[in-house]
């Protein structure tokens, strides 16, 4: 495994133009995972947004200058018979290509987790698709377990 020689910091908003690529990215990689994705173009997030907001932690892996990766900490509201209020959701979850194997996203979720549990947060979540393998060993390797299966039925014009 190459040595990831760089440095995780918050997001601003000069980022935001590889911020938005990194988006397209992540929806390029989830588009085999979910036929009800609509057609392109489409967009996740109001990244300037989350970027201007207090309540949210956007966080880059730089590269000598350099945007290789991406995520994002949220508070999410947490459904009325949880013994939680809150939880701090994970998203945006981006390496570039030719950065992956460096343990660049451990890193990012490691700076995300950080900073939930210093806004308080004794729950922290994120979701990812069942047939994406990687992505679920990935954040098995940094503590995560799996805990809900979402199930839908498929549509008549889905291939069975």
């Amino acid at each position: 495994m190459k040595e990831f020689k760089g440095t995780i910091r918050s997001a601003t908003l000069e980022d935001l133009p590889i911020l938005l690529e990194f988006e397209q990215g992540i929806i390029v990689a989830e588009r085999p995972f979910d036929p009800t994705l609509d057609k392109d173009p489409i967009s996740y997030y109001d990244l300037k947004e989350m970027v201007l907001d207090n309540d949210t932690c956007v966080v880059v892996a730089e590269v000598d200058g350099t945007l290789v990766g991406s995520g994002y900490a949220i508070s999410k509201k947490a459904r009325h018979y949880l013994d939680h209020d809150h939880y701090a959701y994970l998203g945006f979850m981006f390496t570039h290509p030719d950065y992956r194997g460096m343990g660049i996203n451990a890193l990012i979720v490691d700076e995300l987790v950080n900073w939930s549990r210093a806004q308080g947060f004794i729950e922290i979540r994120l979701t990812v698709y069942e047939d994406n393998l990687p992505a679920i060993k990935a954040y098995e390797k940094v503590g995560f377990k799996k805990h809900l299966v979402e199930m839908r039925m498929p549509r008549p014009s889905e291939n069975q």
